[in-house]
């Protein structure tokens, strides 16, 4: 392998996360390389938040128009699936990566082709594609931004099978005439709401009682209901015993499920989960096992490695799976790594830039299927399993003149968690059209712990959706 190329920081993956703690340790005046093996930009950009929300956006649209007078009859006819793979290839730079490369370039950030592993303290060994083992030191931090990929159940002919991840399902060239979609989570609504809009006839089977089991029941409920007015098939409580491809390219899959009840796709999702990008990158070089999930602190520096040299950043340390959440961690682990490496004492009040607290009490999500589904803090669920008192307020959103505004016969609800002794607002769920505009306000309430009275002066505009907050603080109120 030769001599050692020495840098500040190395930085394994180029996904958002890995760009944003490189690009603020170049901000702080520390040389930095970034290793990736696929292209820059990472899943968020090619594979899941770009292209998924490109498919999703017509669909959502044209189901919100159908219900405004005047529109109705102009959206009634099916979508230019063409015109929105064309818009869904654009968003996702057309898997060519030039950009990125650039952008890195322009902040000052090197790049290095290849696979990384750790291959020492604060060493990493990287195999180019030229076939070229090359190695790097850093002076002060690896950071391990690698991120995560679809977890596949246990099946017998997997390989054969060649079912779709979230990748083939945000990547299709073409819209499959019958789709199996394996998940009630976040990208089985998801994908299912997309490519039931884009002309598939989606059937959604689920192991559980019902949809987005980690947020508030109704939220799951409505994405059923809207799920099977679209002409969906929503089965529950269900799951894959046997799946089976016909020989030849465009083989028919042949799906048992549990319940004995056979089904015929042309292509079959699994949408059953994450595993971390974690099997081959060194991780027994440190004393840690490949394939685990990397256990941090808040300061993002994984736990049990001697010398606070080795950062775990998004969603390779599973505090939260979220793009804006991995980002947010960048910005926590640049901080840290820049303060040690300058010699500066971590700052570790809540509210300090060496701390991540927002990964883990106020994580803000959107689910983009009909209707949306947007949620911060806690959910009811897990306030009684963690012994939280909280008091529970609902509120139909259809009941305030913004709602309809936005949609005739408006359906939705929005449920807020207050704790009684402090009197904040530690948990949100809201479910209905145009939902994900009301998340931020939540986010902000719990982040910052403002009392219920002092948000009572926070005033909603006339005729909005965000009325809602009104009409939920008029409720605890009384």
């Amino acid at each position: 392998m030769g001599t050692a190329h020495i840098y500040d920081v190395i930085v394994i993956g180029a996904g958002p996360v890995g760009e944003n703690v490189a690009d603020r340790a170049v901000a702080a005046g520390l040389s930095t390389v970034i290793v990736e093996s696929e292209l820059v930009g990472g899943e968020c950009s090619y594979w899941a938040c770009e292209p998924s929300k490109a498919l999703l956006r017509p669909v959502l649209l044209r189901a919100e128009a159908s219900r405004v007078p005047g529109l109705d009859p102009a959206v009634a006819g099916p979508l230019d699936t063409a015109a929105v793979l064309a818009h869904r290839d654009r968003m996702s730079a057309h898997w060519d990566d030039t950009g990125q490369v650039e952008w890195l370039a322009s902040a000052g950030i090197e790049l290095l082709r290849g696979h990384g592993r750790i291959a020492g303290t604060r060493r990493v060994a990287v195999d180019t594609p030229e076939g070229v083992t090359v190695l790097l030191e850093a002076r002060h931090a690896v950071a391990v931004c690698t991120g995560s990929r679809a977890a596949l159940p246990d099946l017998p002919g997997l390989d054969e099978l060649r079912p779709w991840t979230s990748r083939e399902a945000t990547s299709a060239r073409e819209v499959p005439e019958r789709l199996v979609v394996v998940g009630a989570g976040v990208v089985g609504t998801e994908m299912a709401t997309a490519w039931q809009g884009l002309g598939s006839q989606v059937t959604l089977v689920a192991r559980g009682d019902r949809l987005l089991p980690r947020m508030e029941p109704f939220a799951g409920q409505l994405v059923a209901e809207a799920l099977g007015a679209a002409g969906a098939d929503v089965r529950l409580g269900v799951g894959v015993a046997r799946a089976v491809r016909d020989a030849g390219p465009d083989g028919t899959v042949r799906i048992t499920l549990t319940d004995g009840t056979e089904l015929l796709a042309d292509e079959l999702l699994f949408a059953t989960g994450r595993a971390p990008r974690t099997d081959d990158i060194g991780l027994e070089a440190v004393g840690r096992t490949p394939g685990e999930w990397l256990t941090v602190d808040d300061t993002l520096t994984v736990t049990g490695v001697p010398g606070d040299w080795l950062y775990a950043v998004g969603d390779v340390n599973a505090r939260a799976l979220f793009t804006h959440q991995g980002k947010y961690q960048a910005r926590i682990a640049g901080a840290v790594i820049a303060a040690r490496a300058q010699g500066t004492a971590l700052d570790s009040t809540p509210w300090s830039p060496h701390t991540g607290t927002a990964d883990t009490a106020a994580v803000p999500q959107v689910v983009f299927t009909s209707p949306e589904i947007a949620a911060v803090g806690l959910t009811t669920a897990e306030a009684g399993r963690t012994g939280r008192r909280v008091d529970v307020v609902d509120q139909e959103i259809g009941n305030v003149a913004g709602a309809h505004q936005h949609t005739p016969g408006y359906r939705g609800t929005a449920r807020i968690l207050i704790d009684p002794e402090r009197r904040t607002v530690v948990g949100a769920t809201f479910a209905g059209p145009g939902v994900a505009e009301l998340l931020y306000s939540a986010t902000v309430a719990i982040a910052t712990e403002a009392p219920v009275d002092r948000l009572w002066h926070a005033v909603p505009a006339f005729p909005t959706i965000s009325e809602v907050w009104l009409r939920l603080l008029e409720t605890y109120r009384g």
